[in-house]
């Protein structure tokens, strides 16, 4: 079986569904679903955070350019 590669660990992506609600359950595909929308997610905020330092001239992402991402 090979070896799936995530970023976030997937008991990670159990603690945070569970997160209010400890009485619930998590499938593993659950899990994996939640990593891979998280990532996406991830990924795409860096990529417009990147964009913003290039943007005001920096090779380094601060703290403005992931709040601006966000927005």
């Amino acid at each position: 079986m090979a070896k799936r590669t995530t970023i976030f660990p997937l008991a990670i992506m159990e603690k945070v569904i569970k997160a209010k609600n400890s009485d619930f359950r998590v499938s593993e595909d659950a899990k994996v679903e939640f990593e891979r929308v998280l990532k996406e997610y991830s990924l795409n905020i860096a990529e417009k955070a990147i964009m913003n330092a290039k943007h005001a001239g920096r090779v380094t992402v601060k703290k403005e350019d992931i709040e601006l991402a966000v927005r």
